[in-house]
């Protein structure tokens, strides 16, 4: 038996590879399906089954693709009720893949379809179990997201079914399983994710917060429910499009891969009401960039935050590219649902630049030179989230996290100059191209963020208590 975790930092994303003699399984593949498909062949193995664990939220699932690809069956937990044909397997069911079989274990909470698996080994040994969103490292999934899609379905009956879902279904099992968990740190499905994507579970019920026996239902449940952020805007029709099926990625990617000439691209940016989206480097964005245009790096979690600021999936997107970059940027776009890019600038941003066209700009200082400016009359933003401003922020500046920030332009000041920054500059760069767009011109970003201030000797504070930041 081999089973394989393929893991996407990108998105913090976890799908399984299991093989035994001949015949292999995928569980919570990602929309583009090709690697799982060329794995399989690698061990001349044919897929015999698609599991998921969940309706996912955060990221469009390629179960209907590699289905129609590879002929296998698609299996979900029970009460899972799609738009299409799979297999709603019972609780306890059991599956064979070659000589090793997978037992269906149904753990509502997270979602109610929510389901785990048992892997059993060739020679009956119970070797791990697949979590998906109900058991994370260090965490287990937010109860909070099918409000979002069925009002009925409020987080605290979903908190209590994962009480027992936990207790009665996981926490019973060998502390000598291996968890294979859906989501890494990062995800936006949980709040305290360990870095680590894989664990025991006998250390987990002796690490994880959520596994601790001594805890009541009711303390469970504020436990759980205690610290969630809002679930970014882009995951219910994420949830919509995994249950009612979506659009061949492959008819997809033909329709985007669409280059435009500078003029071309000029003409649609005006006669449409495309977002103008720049994947660039936030250094060589801040150096120069098409006016109006919103950068967001594929050099980092690049599709977690398109979904946190762009939202609406249907919005239409041009893209603005490192040359030979435009197929990684739509592959990532189409993961979390986006699919209605229009074109990218043949020749990228150099081209723009060469024909002539408008540019602008973005002032970036290092935290060097902050450190020798008379900060007393410049106000100062930190967009970094609020748990990573309560653990040391610099004391003359106000928190406005970036996925907050466009309910909070009215905080930022067009009379004076001020400073933005971020961690590294990552996110800062994000939060300049939206205050550029929206008519702000008079501020500077740190281009190595917290990170080099915490080097200055700018007063900073320590420890603050988070929920006074509420």
């Amino acid at each position: 038996m081999k089973i394989e975790q393929i893991y996407t930092g990108c998105i913090a994303h976890a799908a399984y590879y299991l093989e035994s003699n001949g015949e292999a399984a995928i569980f919570d593949p990602l929309r583009e399906v090709q690697p799982y498909i060329d794995r399989a062949f690698k061990d001349n193995a044919k897929i015999k089954y698609v599991f998921l664990t969940h309706f996912h939220a955060d990221f469009v699932s390629g179960h209907l693709d590699l289905a129609n690809k590879t002929n296998a069956k698609i299996v979900y937990g029970p009460t899972a009720k799609p738009a299409y044909e799979i297999i709603c397997a019972t609780d306890g069911q059991i599956f064979d893949i070659g000589h090793c079989k997978v037992k269906v274990i149904h753990t509502p909470g997270h979602t109610m379809e929510s389901t785990t698996y048992l892997i059993i080994d060739e020679n009956g040994h119970e070797h791990g179990i697949i979590t998906g969103d109900t058991l994370f490292i260090g965490d287990v999934g937010r109860p909070d997201l099918a409000q979002h899609v069925i009002a009925d379905l409020t987080q605290d009956k979903l908190a209590r079914h994962l009480y027992h879902s936990l207790r009665e279904k996981i926490m019973p099992l060998s502390d000598d399983l291996i968890v294979y968990p859906n989501h890494g740190a990062g995800s936006a499905c949980g709040k305290m994710m360990s870095k680590e994507t894989t664990d025991t579970l006998g250390h987990q019920k002796q690490t994880n917060y959520a596994l601790n026996p001594n805890l009541s239902e009711d303390d469970f449940v504020k436990a759980v429910l205690t610290g969630l952020t809002a679930p970014p805007g882009y995951f219910p029709a994420n949830v919509l499009m995994n249950i009612k099926g979506y659009e061949n990625l492959d008819a997809v990617m033909q329709k985007a891969k669409k280059p435009m000439n500078p003029k071309a691209f000029e003409m649609a940016a005006t006669e449409t009401r495309a977002l103008v989206l720049d994947t660039r480097n936030a250094a060589d964005f801040a150096k120069g960039f098409i006016p109006n245009s919103i950068n967001i790096a594929l050099n980092g979690s690049f599709a977690m935050w398109v979904g946190e600021m762009v939202i609406d999936t249907l919005q239409e997107i041009l893209l603005v590219c490192d040359p030979g970059t435009e197929e990684e940027a739509l592959i990532r776009l189409s993961r979390i649902g986006f699919d209605h890019t229009i074109g990218y600038l043949d020749g990228g941003f150099e081209a723009w630049k060469q024909a002539g066209f408008e540019i602008d700009t973005v002032n970036r200082i290092s935290a060097q030179e902050m450190e020798h400016m008379d900060l007393s009359q410049i106000p100062i933003f930190d967009v970094r989230k609020r748990s990573e401003y309560a653990s040391e922020h610099l004391v003359a500046a106000t928190n406005v996290p970036l996925n907050e920030i466009n309910t909070h332009l009215a905080e930022f000041p067009k009379d004076k100059k001020f400073i933005v920054h971020c961690a590294g500059g990552y996110r800062s760069m994000i939060a300049a191209s939206i205050l550029k767009q929206r008519g702000w011109d008079n501020f500077m970003d740190v281009s190595d963020g917290f990170a080099g201030l915490k080097n200055t000797g700018l007063p900073k504070t320590d420890y603050v208590c988070p929920t006074t930041l509420l």
